[in-house]
């Protein structure tokens, strides 16, 4: 087994999971507003999304799929903008609230979490997709065998991906009680905005 190129794989997938995007967001908010339990339904719903996407990748490295890029693009706008309406949500949520809300009062119904909106917004993630599409598949080489390289990389996301949208979510349950918790929402609103804008300017220019 190539170790240095394992802990690569392993090294991106922590990054890439870290990085603000639609997936952390949504873990992020749901647990400010459900604590853990609700944060790990919403973790389950987004692993399982990847699982699929997983899936894809690998029928498609098999040859087994054949995904025409009009299709792909197509998947990547209609996630951008699932993404951007749950943003416009938050913000909403939060700008027209009553100034004497306390946090515990203040409940986004729109990002509520749970295992179904996480798996829809995993779903639709377009750094997901990008990411099993493309990135994926460069790691498939850690051992010589195809079917137990994909295994372990599978896995190993799995792993990866619970660990750390659960440290992601133990993060922002510090500033749950805060006076920031409106603000904190309403970035993490103005968060999922930028993002699906960029998806969509990248898709389509």
């Amino acid at each position: 087994m190539n170790i240095t190129e394992y802990l690569l794989y392993c090294m991106a997938v922590v990054i890439m999971i870290a990085t603000p995007g639609p997936v952390m967001m949504l873990v992020a908010s749901a647990g400010l507003k459900g604590g853990y339990r609700k944060a790990l339904q919403t973790i389950f719903g987004t692993n399982f999304a990847s699982l699929i996407l997983i899936t894809v990748s690998i029928l498609v490295l098999k040859g087994f799929l054949d995904i025409a890029e009009q299709w792909f693009n197509s998947i990547k706008i209609l996630g951008c903008l699932y993404i951007a309406y749950l943003g416009f949500q938050i913000l909403k949520e939060v700008l027209f609230s009553k100034q004497d809300e306390s946090p515990a009062q203040l409940k986004s119904k729109s990002m509520n979490g749970g295992f179904k909106q996480g798996f829809l917004v995993g779903i639709s993630n377009p750094k997901d997709i990008i990411f099993f599409a493309s990135f994926f598949p460069q790691f498939v080489q850690i051992t010589p065998h195809l079917n137990i390289s994909l295994g372990i990389l599978t896995l190993s996301w799995i792993v990866l991906d619970f660990a750390t949208l659960s440290i992601v979510y133990l993060s922002f349950n510090r500033l749950s009680k805060s006076k920031l918790y409106n603000k904190l929402l309403a970035a993490c609103g103005a968060v999922l905005i930028l993002i699906a804008g960029y998806g969509l300017y990248s898709t389509l220019f």
